[in-house]
């Protein structure tokens, strides 16, 4: 491994650990209050970020321990929803990472392509896991439990996501730390 990429590691481990801290803080902000915590879904937002700068693998992991590691801790999110809930933040880390590390150009449109899908792909993801779940437990998963839980009871939470994130991501463009390119750019940074 040379050393540019070993620099790149670690400072991808480095950003992730402190959004997976940043993830564990940030639900105190709802005063542990489920109802508004599952209304601007504090921890999702690390994990899209850790997506989105550090790549879908760091992503992907932060998102699947975080809640079962603040479960551990905290006793929040409840079990079983603790874990759709991490399969669900694995989903958004690995989503948003993968479309934007992919993307010809990375920009503020394939962002938002990228926050968008893995929202929905991660809602998807949670709704099986819940059907799973719930189903195991003997009891019914409904399509009306499904939109309220992922779509509508989470309207603020990705209005906040929709605002937040991009208006970061443009504040680590311009500071340098994290940059936006073309394809081009791309291919020259490979060389």
């Amino acid at each position: 491994m040379n050393e540019a990429k070993i620099k790149k590691s670690t400072q991808n481990l480095v950003i992730s650990a402190m959004l997976m801290a940043l993830g564990m803080i940030l639900p105190f902000v709802t005063g542990q209050i489920p109802q508004i915590g599952s209304m601007l879904l504090p921890m999702h937002i690390p994990v899209l970020v850790c997506g989105l700068v550090c790549g879908w693998q760091y992503g992907g992991i932060v998102g699947f321990v975080l809640p079962l590691l603040r479960y551990v801790l905290f006793g929040m999110p409840p079990m079983p929803g603790c874990i759709a809930m991490a399969f669900e933040l694995a989903a958004y880390g690995v989503i948003a990472g993968f479309l934007y590390g992919h993307s010809r150009w990375q920009c503020i449109v394939s962002l938002y392509r990228s926050l968008i899908i893995a929202m929905l792909g991660g809602r998807i993801i949670w709704g099986i896991v819940q059907i799973l779940l719930v189903g195991a437990a003997g009891e019914a998963f409904t399509w009306q439990m499904f939109m309220a839980g992922a779509f509508f009871n989470a309207i603020p939470g990705i209005i906040l996501q929709l605002i937040l994130i991009p208006a970061l991501m443009l504040a680590l463009d311009r500071t340098g730390v994290v940059r936006f390119q073309k394809e081009a750019h791309k291919t020259i940074s490979k060389l």
